[in-house]
């Protein structure tokens, strides 16, 4: 099967697949680490149901904390209990987590370089029609300049099982994003690595770097793209920090284009990170999608992705424009 035909076909394939909540995945994968390891618990701000812990805490009344609404404390107990020899998931809203305790995280988990894994639950624009002030979308600026923080974004339901198993093993401050818009099952599933991006797609004309949310729009466009003659690489960066240089390297050496696509600010954000480690080794043409300098309106996670470019259709526009294709036809 040809590049464009098989692009085709998993972009048809993506968009008749079923669309999941990776909240439901993230919950199993607790309550299975929770039954072999008697270390493992859950801490949360009054978000028991928003968390998906709700079974968990049935299965485990003893081994959840909820400390009601009190981030600050939230983050200090779970770093109390992991210098207690727990391993605590520290399970809240994205913004709140972040915004509202953020000198916590800093000084009690970065700092101290405690066993603390950060659950940042429906980020980005999943609370919709709440507002700019329920929108994840400082984060990755945010927790991405705290010396010691892993920060991870998984894709789909299979990336989130296997990003949880790993945090979970790894013995340090882990921030992990679980999205809430549904998404579909990656194709082809590749396994996570830990500061290691998977290519969902080889190309040789321009790379589209997506992550969380966005890694199933960024395939979407790169079959739009393929039908139009462009051969565009697809990269899925569920590792924010430490960022995977050599893929990065070898991206802009080889198809000397690159798009970043964030359900994030671009300042301090994925597309920020990239454009900093190439412009002093390997710099090339890139265009940086997500939230402008701007608070974010009020509308649903399908809007918001419409308005701020990171639907497959804006992409494939941008990708377009930086390529310079379809410039001939329109002269």
């Amino acid at each position: 099967m040809s590049t464009t035909a098989a692009a085709s076909t998993a972009t048809t394939t993506a968009a008749a697949a079923e669309l999941h909540d990776c909240r439901k995945t993230f919950a199993e994968t607790l309550i299975e680490l929770a039954e072999t390891d008697p270390r493992t618990v859950a801490v949360c701000n009054d978000s028991v149901g928003s968390s998906s812990l709700k079974e968990f805490q049935q299965r485990f009344p003893n081994r959840l904390v909820n400390v009601g609404i009190a981030e600050q404390l939230m983050v200090g107990a779970g770093a109390g209990l992991a210098n207690g020899g727990r391993v605590p998931f520290v399970c809240a809203a994205a913004p709140f987590l972040t915004g509202r305790a953020l000198e916590q995280i800093k000084a009690d988990v970065a700092y101290s370089r405690t066993n603390v894994k950060l659950c940042a639950m429906s980020p980005g624009f999943a609370y919709g029609q709440l507002g700019p002030t329920h929108h994840g979308v400082e984060d990755f600026a945010w927790l991405r300049t705290l010396p010691e923080m892993v920060v991870l974004a998984p894709a789909d339901p299979a990336e989130t099982r296997e990003a949880l198993l790993w945090a979970h093993r790894y013995d340090g401050p882990v921030y992990l994003r679980i999205g809430r818009t549904k998404v579909p099952d990656l194709a082809p599933h590749v396994p996570f690595q830990a500061g290691r991006a998977a290519c969902l797609r080889d190309g040789r004309d321009i790379t589209l770097i997506g992550v969380g949310t966005t890694v199933s729009a960024v395939l979407s466009a790169s079959a739009k793209l393929a039908a139009e003659g462009v051969d565009a690489r697809v990269l899925n960066f569920s590792t924010v920090k430490p960022l995977d240089e050599e893929a990065l390297l070898a991206a802009a050496a080889e198809t000397g284009r690159i798009i970043t696509v964030e359900e994030a600010n671009v300042h301090g954000g994925l597309g920020s990170a990239v454009a900093e480690f190439l412009a002093a080794r390997e710099p090339v043409p890139m265009k940086l999608l997500g939230v402008r300098d701007e608070f974010t309106p009020t509308g649903s996670p399908a809007f918001l992705a419409e308005y701020f470019g990171i639907d497959a259709e804006a992409i494939a526009r941008a990708a377009r424009g930086l390529t310079g294709a379809g410039q001939g036809a329109a002269a």
